[in-house]
């Protein structure tokens, strides 16, 4: 059994919001100042302009003045800056290029440890014809990433503190990665976390109620010592599929945060089922920003 020996505390030095100016970035950005706030970050706030369409006439560079697009850009956030400069300070980033490109250059530039962003949660038909930006990040960057999707108001997660933490796992590695992140998070607001174990299909010759407790206490032993003295943890074992579980108890405990560990090879396209799909479902249907963890 698994057993976690002490509680490794995370350092969120500098942080990174990316904007398109868009309400959904603007609903995201207080939580960007309250992680800055806790962790006494450097914060950066970055907009990256698309290049320009490719011409079959080689063209030279347009000048900024007569750049349309970078003109927009820089009056945007010209206006966020102005906006939000009784709130925090920030420094402002502005680059042109592919956001595959780009982003990765200005994490790796700045140290980046956390990137905040919002999203629309696009679904369906819509999602297909205009993608999702948030999606994009997820599968670049390496660093962790705090989403604020469309159901999330300072109503359904409160700005002040972390008062419940929720930390679904299947107990791999790339679950377990994200595990001093809810811990330290925790702390940090001295909140609780709910561990949660979500077993699909329980197998036909195994007695359900063993089956729980040996999970119970795998959970259990994920614990630190010490994380009793500021931390009352909750272990929930439960039977449904990862998504709608994970969403389900989120609601039913007003939980404020929900931390995800994600495998690097999930990130490909894969399945429904697939630790990805999971936490992208989960994204844009809790009424809490998900932080999820690359391993």
């Amino acid at each position: 059994m698994q057993t976690t020996q002490a509680n490794p505390r995370v350092s969120l030095k500098n942080l990174l919001f990316t904007t398109d100016f868009s309400p959904a970035s603007e609903n995201a950005f207080p939580y960007a100042l309250a992680y800055a706030r806790w962790y006494d970050s450097k914060l950066f706030v970055a907009h990256v302009v698309p290049p320009a369409p490719r011409s079959g006439i080689p063209l030279e560079p347009l000048p900024p003045e007569a750049d349309r697009d970078w003109q927009y850009a820089k009056e945007g956030m010209d206006n966020f800056t102005k906006n939000h400069a009784k709130e925090s300070r920030f420094e402002s980033v502005l680059e042109r290029g592919e956001l595959r490109d780009v982003l990765p250059a200005i994490i790796l530039q700045h140290e980046i440890d956390l990137l905040v962003l919002g999203t629309h949660g696009r679904h369906g038909i819509k999602k297909l014809i205009l993608g999702s930006v948030a999606e994009q990040i997820f599968r670049l960057v390496t660093c962790p990433v705090l989403t604020v999707g469309p159901k999330v108001t300072p109503e359904s997660a409160p700005l002040e503190t972390l008062n419940r933490i929720l930390f679904p796992t299947d107990f791999s590695p790339g679950s377990l990665h994200a595990l001093p992140y809810a811990l330290s998070l925790a702390e940090e607001n001295e909140g609780s976390i709910l561990f949660l174990h979500l077993i699909e299909l329980f197998p036909l010759d195994a007695d359900p109620r063993k089956v729980e407790a040996n999970t119970r206490a795998r959970l259990r032993a994920l614990v630190p010592p010490e994380a009793d003295l500021w931390c009352k943890p909750e272990f929930v074992v439960g039977q449904e599929f990862p998504p709608e579980g994970i969403l389900q108890l989120a609601e039913e405990r007003s939980v404020d945060l929900i931390v995800m560990g994600v495998h690097r090879a999930s990130l490909s396209k894969g399945p429904p089922h697939s630790p990805w799909a999971i936490a992208y479902e989960v994204v844009c249907n809790a009424h809490c920003p998900v932080l999820t963890v690359r391993a």
